[in-house]
């Protein structure tokens, strides 16, 4: 893990970006959050191919802004952004480790958690940053290595709060952060925030989208 501090900065639903020493990587700029996300990033992550996480345009406006960021992402997402950006889309897979815009990467997990049994599973992968951050896309995937921040999907039509709190528990993490959680009401959020906080053995909390934090 590199010695300088990172600052998350969340952005709506499940896009957060992170940046240390000047230069920020975004991941996850889907249809949910802000449309200007991706631009302004050094480096862009994407976890998998649905419209909440990968949104064509948000991704085109951010590379389109600087001739010199990459994304890096798995294949059905690539295959849609590779012609366009050549040398630029880098597919990644579960094991693979990369560096992007001076962070450090790794790549855990290969598939969508179960929405349904007669919903066929998409690939999903998620990200370990700098050996301190783990976005996991849409799925519960627990790394093979310590996890310091965890961002925690808290709300999905995959998932349940008992497996959220599970989930928790496996990881581990110094700290949890909301994220896939734009479909959480306001008054549901006491709730979530009550349960995880007191059942799950991690600090827990949420974020407001463009709130900032030294991790």
């Amino acid at each position: 893990m590199n010695a300088s501090s990172l600052t998350l900065t969340k952005k709506k639903h499940s896009c957060i970006r992170l940046e240390r020493d000047g230069r920020s990587l975004v991941i996850d700029p889907g249809g949910f959050s802000e449309e200007d996300a991706a631009v302004g990033a050094d480096a862009i992550l994407v976890t998998h191919e649905h419209p909440d996480h990968f949104d064509e345009a948000r991704l085109r406006a951010g590379l389109e802004h600087d001739p010199a960021v990459h994304l890096w992402t798995l294949r059905s997402v690539a295959e849609r952004l590779s012609a366009a950006f050549p040398g630029r889309v880098h597919t990644v897979g579960h094991g693979d480790a990369f560096s992007a815009a001076g962070f450090e990467v790794q790549v855990h997990g290969e598939l969508h958690a179960v929405i349904h049994p007669d919903i066929p599973r998409v690939t999903n992968i998620g990200f370990l940053v700098d050996g301190s951050v783990f976005h996991p896309g849409d799925a519960l995937t627990v790394p093979d290595r310590p996890v310091d921040t965890l961002m925690l999907p808290v709300m999905a039509p995959w998932n349940k709060i008992s497996e959220v709190i599970d989930y928790v528990r496996e990881v581990k993490p110094r700290r949890a952060i909301d994220i896939h959680d734009a479909l959480l009401t306001d008054l549901a959020r006491p709730i979530y925030d009550a349960q995880i906080g007191g059942l799950g053995g991690a600090d827990h909390s949420r974020m407001t989208p463009g709130d900032a934090s030294r991790l």
